[in-house]
């Protein structure tokens, strides 16, 4: 397991391939893991786990961008597995954009196994499977072409010259995915997540044919996370995608620091950047089995002409339910000092 980190960065080096379209994504992906892959269904201490994330960007382009996405996520301990558990999800995808208001609405249902080798307790491994029903349209109505114009003024109603058979469409939808995360100690934890996305490679087409596919995308989080003095602990962390011609990279620096280690009480910043896009600067605050945070992008593309390097706003939230309750100690002043 000493070779464990490099065979992690092999594995995310191997799958940087040039794979057309580009799908859903976060700036904060910590707070959406199964956006990246189903194997992280489940994994966390734990019964019970509701998410949800909201981003909305380029508001100063005249038409904005908006997208949410909740989940709820179940571990299991069945009798029959003895160290093992299965993980059960959903998830809801919304996305709006453009003029037309071109909507993608998906739901998910997702199941994981997750394996503790008996050799290696301080090992975790994930496999998982999500199936989902998607949804993608338009509003024509919202929409003006040549054809409407009379050569002095836009014609409202008036034939558009376009020939749509249908404005929305949907499909079936399959992904799998695996988890490798290591324990060295209680605050020191590397993990290595990928995705394979799109396996069905469903067709999207409004005028009755099969010529346009939703391409293959992988996947690829690595994370290591450490305590580096009383109250500090470091996150690095790298997400790598890759969709059709779309490449997409995100290294990630962040720091959290603890107010209360009784109640993992903690404030947290970091900053991250996507490859050619925006600087992202992130905070989050963490109390007991709570988790929250809000980010913001910086577009620094050649897109800053039209967004003024405004990019994205995002905030997120994360609560666990857990049966064990964390501990608390008491804290009672010395009689003798009464």
């Amino acid at each position: 397991m000493k070779r464990f980190p490099v065979i992690a960065l092999t594995l995310l080096s191997l799958s940087c391939v040039p794979l057309v379209g580009q799908d859903i994504h976060f700036s904060q992906f910590d707070g959406a893991l199964l956006n990246i892959s189903p194997a992280y269904t489940g994994v966390f201490e734990g019964e019970y786990r509701f998410s949800a994330i909201y981003r909305t960007q380029w508001q100063a382009v005249p038409v904005g961008y908006s997208t949410f996405n909740m989940n709820a996520e179940a571990a299991l301990k069945p009798l029959f597995l003895k160290r093992d558990k299965l993980g059960l999800g959903v998830s809801f995808y919304n996305d709006k954009a453009g003029d037309a208001r071109y909507g993608i609405t998906q739901f998910y249902a997702s199941g994981s196994y997750i394996l503790y080798p008996k050799a290696k307790p301080e090992l975790l491994m994930s496999f998982g499977v999500n199936l989902g029903l998607n949804r993608v349209g338009f509003d024509l109505t919202k929409m003006t072409f040549d054809a409407q114009y009379d050569g002095v003024q836009l014609v409202p109603g008036a034939y558009n010259g376009e020939q749509f058979t249908q404005t929305n469409a949907g499909y079936f939808d399959m992904n799998l995915g695996a988890l490798l995360q290591y324990t060295f100690t209680e605050t020191k934890k590397l993990s290595f997540g990928f995705g394979l996305h799109h396996i069905t490679t469903p067709k999207i087409s409004y005028q009755g044919n099969d010529l346009s596919q939703l391409d293959f995308k992988y996947s690829n989080l690595i994370s290591y996370t450490s305590k580096i003095s009383y109250r500090t602990h470091l996150t690095t962390e790298a997400l790598f995608s890759a969709q059709g011609k779309n490449l997409e990279l995100v290294p990630q620096l962040s720091l959290k620091y603890m107010l209360n280690e009784d109640y993992d009480q903690a404030i947290s910043g970091g900053l991250c950047y996507r490859a050619k896009d925006a600087i992202i600067l992130r905070m989050g605050y963490h109390y007991k089995l709570f988790h929250s945070g809000i980010a913001y992008d910086i577009n620094v593309s050649q897109f800053t002409a039209a967004t003024n390097r405004r990019g994205a706003f995002e905030i997120f939230i994360n609560q666990t339910i857990s049966s064990s309750k964390p501990y608390a100690s008491r804290r009672r002043i010395c009689p003798v000092f009464m």
